[in-house]
């Protein structure tokens, strides 16, 4: 699902930097940034050869710390073209130079809010896109997508609601069962809620544009978001709320597609194979790497969107919240089937396209509902990559 930017209507962040900056420049008088020593030749994490010389990587939207998996590996030598909206540097991975560069992209407002698998198959330089289970199925017929592996385990969706105007609920049901309006950005939570007896059809609302003006007006309504991002914003980003909001993630009613996993266009998989090898164990490790030490990351994702000024905003409060939420509440862990993290499990695949698949197809966004395995691999997923538990 393409995510709507909850801060649209909060203060943007303030003046950017010069126009095509490079963030890993010394400031005057300043050491500069030493650089990355080289990978092992030939080694796992010598990318030179098996992959393109510049990576590019994909997001489905503006820079924020749910895409530090791919933020993480932008070398400290990183230059930002503020124009075309991305981030390039040499690809640095467990400190070493992988011999390649790395570029990452945004989504949202700068690509015209096109699905990932859309640009994918416009811009041929990609090598990874992250791209949401359901936008795989909805793809799968004209823009065929393979995920390789799955850097956020449960999806942080939530519906929120204000505690003042529903004491005691503690429940997306219970608020839902007040007859209210559930207010989001389309209609597949809708038809999902819906087919589970938990909401009516007359309590969909898809006017939902990411900002917090409906919420805070009419404090009744169910609203969408995310866990790892709107509890914070609403208490001390936004000031015309400043409390705590109620919240209950869609993963408990069965929103169970992996979000923004990384995939590779369908017709593309042979030829990258000899990068995927290497390049997905890196990406599983980059996330992990990520969540233990995100500071500097999000330093960059911060610069990034001050850069960009396409009307995200977002602080450095909220990147910390971000990061620590994800691991915090559960939603980046090892893979519950296998104890593998970023492996894709085959049974839940198969409950996602049987979950999702009908309801796409009733609404006439697609007309045949895909095999689950022609959507995923877990081919080049590394084993022995694990989160440590708590």
């Amino acid at each position: 699902m393409i995510r709507s930017g909850p801060l649209a209507a909060t203060a943007v962040a303030a003046a950017l930097v010069l126009s095509a900056c490079g963030g890993g420049t010394a400031e005057s008088g300043a050491a500069p940034t030493p650089a990355a020593p080289a990978a092992e030749a030939g080694g796992p994490l010598d990318l030179s050869g098996a992959c393109p010389a510049k990576v590019v990587l994909q997001q489905d939207w503006q820079p924020e710390a749910e895409h530090g998996s791919m933020y993480s590996l932008v070398g400290p030598d990183y230059t930002i073209d503020s124009d075309a909206k991305s981030v390039s540097g040499s690809l640095v991975a467990q400190g070493v130079d992988t011999g390649v560069d790395v570029e990452v992209r945004p989504g949202g407002s700068n690509v015209g809010f096109q699905p990932v698998p859309a640009l994918m198959y416009l811009d041929d330089a990609i090598v990874l896109g992250a791209v949401t289970t359901d936008a795989a199925i909805t793809g799968a017929a004209e823009q065929p997508t393979v995920a390789v592996a799955s850097t956020m385990t449960v999806s942080p969706q939530i519906l929120m609601w204000d505690p003042e105007s529903h004491p005691g609920m503690t429940t997306i049901r219970e608020v839902a069962a007040t007859g209210v309006p559930v207010v989001t950005s389309g209609d597949i939570l809708h038809a999902l809620l819906a087919s589970q007896g938990i909401m009516r059809p007359e309590q969909a609302d898809t006017s939902y544009e990411g900002t917090p003006a409906r919420f805070v007006s009419d404090p009744t309504i169910l609203q969408q978001g995310f866990a790892t991002a709107e509890p914070y914003l609403y208490q001390n980003e936004i000031a015309e709320w400043g409390r705590p909001v109620g919240f209950e993630p869609l993963a408990n009613y069965g929103f169970s597609v992996y979000p923004e996993a990384l995939a590779v266009r369908a017709d593309k998989l042979e030829q990258l194979r000899p990068c995927l090898q290497k390049l997905v164990p890196i990406m599983q490790q980059s996330q992990i790497d990520y969540l233990e030490d995100p500071a500097s990351t999000n330093r960059l994702i911060v610069e990034l969107v001050e850069a960009y000024q396409t009307g995200w905003a977002y602080s450095a409060g909220v990147a910390d919240f971000s990061a620590k939420a994800q691991v915090e509440q559960g939603f980046v862990k090892n893979d519950p089937a296998s104890g593998v993290f970023g492996q894709l499990d085959p049974a839940r695949m198969q409950q996602i396209v049987s979950t999702f698949g009908p309801i796409l197809q009733s609404q006439g966004t697609i007309t045949t509902v895909p095999d689950p395995s022609s959507l995923y691999t877990n081919e080049f997923i590394d084993p022995s990559i694990k989160m440590e538990g708590p």
